[in-house]
This record gives structure tokens, sequence and C-alpha cells, in this order.
């Protein structure tokens, strides 16, 4: 097949997407026309067990899980008491509540698996006391845009499942390959904070707080830790596969809500119905996913486009450079889970096929979809902490808020590419 045709049909999928078309939709239709192309109506014979067989994928139980977790840890009130506790420690340094966002994202990240869950959340939290203590509007929104994107590299992260299931890679090794990335992503956002606004002159902090105060406010924190600790304890020490330690999680949450009795029916049946919302739209893509998969696997579409890169003579460090740009584009017009799920299947064996580790690919994906959550103009955490703002300014100010940690995305993945072991230390010792 000439690699034109495979990328003309990728373009007429991204068109198809950007036009508002569904994500599943676009992607089963360039998935059965291209089939049904090559080998007539007998394709769609192929696709029903391949359909089957991802629904009763028993990996893919996680994602309603973790999606619950997040939807409890934000109407159980956990995460608004997460925040004042993480203000009374942090709002000393320069910068004051904005280290907060990135440190309340962070922690929220980490029971989560949600970008777009972690950013509304804690602009809903914060926001208000942010606009009322007079914090710079654009440094505010974009801490908590950016904050916000630490949801899919903190695990657990949905997105890390769907790579995962994609790749047939190890979702507990993604789990863990993802902490130590997260925390060093999380301290470069703060030392950003940190410098600019001693640079600028005006760093605001919050008043003095005793150390006996911060350690009566730090038990609100035992919550959040405890369910972190029962996930990833059990994936790293083997107890438990990804969707077992999702519903171990879901029940630690359960006690905690029981037992504080701060959460009535009503909230928790939001919380099912929205989970059931969620998990619907994310399995529909998936099983679409597969579908282009098939055609991708049947016509050699891969194995194309894979020696045609690798035909080019470049290196691995000249591909990822490459991918980089095209990510950056890409994500300026797609949304994170369409992005992944219509690029993985090429770009994946073309990367492995340069000697590239695959858990190390894994979390430069989700890095570069960090980057699309929070450029312009589609950028999913753009538009959401934009819409729960309290004033009325435009959605120049968080476009423009979040710009310098972009930048800091991109930087942090060149650092990455000169220190894999960053990355593969962790998942090796598993």
């Amino acid at each position: 097949m000439n690699p034109t045709i495979i990328i003309l049909a990728f373009l007429i999928m991204v068109f198809m997407m950007i036009a508002g078309i569904p994500i599943a939709v676009s992607m089963a239709l360039v998935g059965i026309i291209g089939g049904i192309s090559v080998y007539g109506m007998p394709f769609m014979n192929s696709i029903a067990p391949v359909l089957w067989g991802v629904q009763n994928e028993n990996l893919l139980t996680s994602i309603p899980l973790f999606v619950l977790l997040g939807e409890l840890l934000l109407r159980s009130g956990i995460a608004d008491r997460m925040y004042l506790t993480l203000s009374a420690w942090f709002g000393r340094l320069p910068g004051g509540l904005l280290h907060t966002n990135i440190g309340s994202c962070a922690l929220f990240s980490a029971t989560s698996g949600s970008s777009v869950a972690t950013a509304a959340t804690i602009a809903t939290v914060a926001l208000p006391s942010l606009n009322k203590r007079g914090y710079p509007v654009r440094a505010s929104l974009g801490s908590i845009a950016a904050g916000g994107t630490l949801g899919i590299l903190i695990p657990p992260s949905v997105n890390m499942i769907i790579y995962g299931s994609l790749t047939n890679n190890s979702i507990g090794k993604m789990f863990v390959a993802g902490i130590i990335p997260g925390l060093l992503l999380t301290s470069a956002f703060m030392l950003y904070i940190a410098i600019s606004s001693i640079l600028s002159g005006n760093a605001i902090r919050e008043e003095k707080i005793s150390f006996k105060e911060k350690i009566q406010a730090s038990t609100h924190l035992i919550p959040p830790l405890i369910v972190f600790g029962v996930v990833m304890g059990s994936l790293y020490l083997g107890i438990a596969t990804a969707t077992e330690s999702a519903a171990l999680g879901v029940t630690t949450v359960l006690l905690f809500i029981l037992k504080s009795r701060r959460m009535s029916w009503s909230p928790l049946r939001g919380c099912f119905i929205s989970t059931a919302r969620i998990s619907g739209m994310i399995l529909l893509i998936i099983a679409a996913a597969f579908i282009l998969n098939l055609t991708i696997s049947l016509t050699g579409v891969a194995e194309v486009m894979t020696k045609w890169v690798t035909g080019l003579g470049l290196s691995a460090t000249a591909l990822l450079l490459g991918l980089i740009l095209f990510y950056l584009l890409l994500g300026m017009f797609m949304d994170v889970l369409s992005m992944m799920v219509a690029t993985i299947p090429v770009t994946y064996p073309i990367a492995i096929a340069l000697g590239i580790d695959p858990i190390w690919f894994g979390i430069f994906v989700i890095l570069m979809c960090e980057l699309g959550l929070i450029t312009p103009p589609v950028g999913m955490n753009l538009f959401v902490v934009h819409g729960i703002r309290p004033d009325k300014g435009t959605i120049g100010d968080v476009m423009w808020g979040a710009l310098p940690y972009a930048i800091t995305i991109i930087l942090f993945t060149f650092l990455l590419m000169v220190y894999p072991q960053i990355v593969t230390w962790l998942p090796g010792k598993m």
C-alpha cells in the first residue's frame, strides 16, 4: 500500500473529527471503508469477533472503576479539604496558593485518573479564593489548567490503560513508570511559579500558620494518600491487577465516605450516572479504535509506514523530535483521547522498530497528550477552567496563563529523552 494513500486516509479521519463527527464514528468509518476496499464485504465478518473480544477484555473493566473513584473523591468533599490542607503547607512559598493549585492537582491526580476531572475539581475549589485574595488572573487560571494535565501522567491514569490495551503492554508497569516523571513535572511547575513570582516583584505569600496547625490540618490528607497507597501498592507488589487495584481503591473511598457520613444517596447516584456516561463514551471509542486496528493489521499499514520511516534513515532522536512537532500540531485540533487512539497504531510500531522502549514511549505519548490539553484552540483543560472562572474574562487569559507550562512540558520531554532512566528505572524494579 502506498504511504501517500495512508496519510490521506489519516487526514480524512482527522478532518471528520474536526468537523464535529463523533470520534468513534470517524474511526470506525475509516476502518470499515478501508477494510472493504481491500477485502470486500467478507471483511465485515471479521469485525464481530474483534468487538466481542474487546468488550470482554477484563482489563477494560478498570476504566469505569477509576472514573468512579475520581467521581467519589470529587463529590464527597475530600478534594475541598485536601486543598485547604495543602494551602497551609505551600501558602508561604513565593506564589502562595498557585503552588497549592499544582500540589492539589498532583494529589488529586494520584487518585482520579482524569485530567479534565482534576482541572474541574481544583478550579471549583480554588478559583473563588484566588479571585478574592487578588491573585493575577492569568497565573491562577494557567496553573490550574496545567496542573490538571498531571491527571493522565500521575497514576492511576485512564489514558495509560488505553495505551496498554492498544499496544498490549503492562498497565501496572505503565502506572509505576509515571510516578517519578509525575513528581518531577509537578516540581518543575512549582519551580516555575516560584521563579516567575520572584522575578515579577510581586511574590504573593499567605499568612504564616503554626506547625501545630499544619499537622492538625494534615489529617485531611490521610484518605487520598491511603487510596493512592492501596492502588499503587497492590500493583507494585504484584498483589492485584489494574482492575483489582481499581476495585480496591473504590472500596477504600466508599469506606471513608461511610465513616464520615457526609454523603447522601443523591450525590452518590450522580457519581454512578456520570461514571456510566463517561465510561460508555470511552469504551465506544476503544471499540472503534480496534476496528481501525483490524484494518491496519490486515492491510499491512503499520509495516508499510515503519519501512517508509526507517528507510528515511532517521534516528530514534530525530523521530521523537518529529513526533513532538506532530503531536503539538495535532493537539491543537483534536482532543486527547482521539489523538491517542488514532495515532498509536501507526506510531508505536515505528518507535519499537527504532529501538525505543515501549513503556518509555507510552510516557512520551502521555506527555504529548498533556500538551494537547493546554494548547489552543481545542485544549480541553482551557475550556474547563474558563467555564468555571467566576469573572467574565476572555479565554485568552487561560491560554496565555498556560503557555509557560506547555513550554515546561516540552523541555521536560527533552530531559526524558536525554535520561530515559527517569521513566524506565522504577518499572524495572517490579
